[in-house]
């Protein structure tokens, strides 16, 4: 039998940008452990069943597979989610989103609207930490919403509910003090969809259109039917989309209208409220 340190430093993932870290969830999840384990006990023999399943796993993400599909898991906001191929992987930098709904909106009673869910993240991460919310989440998949219900029972939350819905179809005549969404915004043409991680997500979660704006459009048009006086719309879009959202929500009668800067200095977010 090897020790972690040996298979940690035999470990090859030469096309991976995170080679240690993705070995390290790969070999603590098959020993059942988490990461802090393997650092403490570097010199501890790993059994030959989780040996092997650590070497499958392996060779699946040297194929390129995510880990967050070869593990059924990923971690957003303090949220740990179960995630699946028919859905988005949650990204640290949509807690941007998250983030920015908190601050605008008081934490009193109000109805939320999470467009395009996926996995419920962004729709779960804020019922957590408003549970004077009445958080809705709705997806075009229906495997996406049975896959957010199964996250929102494991978390047992009670503020939160799923549905299928392409965009607003089925909340016609509902109205939200709140709608964010994080949309499908890449371009059919961009050559990163054949790259990376991203090969394995599914593309209808990614792409919108010539220009990636097709969904934000429609969003951006239909939302003030579905919000409250006053009400905010928030949208994560491309590093480089952030002048073309503003312009459609000013467009379609949003003022205050602004856009927000990640960790890198880029704007990925931009809000708008409807006028009172």
């Amino acid at each position: 039998m090897a020790t972690i340190m040996t298979l940690l430093a035999e470990a090859q993932l030469p096309d991976s940008p995170s080679a240690r870290l993705d070995a390290e969830l790969l070999l603590a999840a098959a020993m059942g452990k988490n990461r802090s384990f393997l650092r403490t006990w570097p010199e501890r023999l790993v059994d030959s069943e989780a040996h092997e399943r650590f070497d499958r796993w392996l060779e699946r993400r040297r194929a390129g597979e995510p880990v967050a599909y070869i593990l059924g898991r990923q971690g957003f906001w303090s949220l740990d989610l179960e995630v699946a191929p028919h859905t988005l992987i949650p990204r640290p930098g949509t807690e941007l989103l998250v983030e920015s709904a908190l601050a605008l909106v008081p934490a009193s009673p109000a109805r939320v609207l999470d467009l395009g869910t996926g996995t419920g993240a962004i729709a779960l991460a804020l019922a957590c930490e408003r549970l004077s919310w009445q958080v809705l989440g709705v997806d075009r998949i229906p495997e996406a919403v049975v896959l957010a219900e199964r996250n929102r029972e494991r978390l047992r939350l009670s503020n939160v509910a799923f549905r299928q819905s392409h965009w607003f179809s089925a909340v016609e005549g509902e109205r939200f003090a709140l709608i964010v969404s994080n949309p499908p915004y890449i371009p059919s043409s961009d050559p990163h969809l054949g790259e990376g991680d991203v090969r394995f997500e599914p593309k209808s979660a990614l792409v919108a259109g010539a220009d990636g704006l097709d969904d934000i459009r429609l969003i951006a048009r239909q939302a003030p039917q579905h919000l409250d006086a006053g009400g905010w719309l928030l949208l994560e879009h491309g590093y480089d989309q952030a002048a073309a959202v503003r312009d459609l929500l000013v467009q379609n009668g949003f003022v205050e209208v602004e856009s927000r800067r990640d960790l890198g200095g880029h704007e990925r977010i931009t809000l708008g409220r409807l006028p009172c």
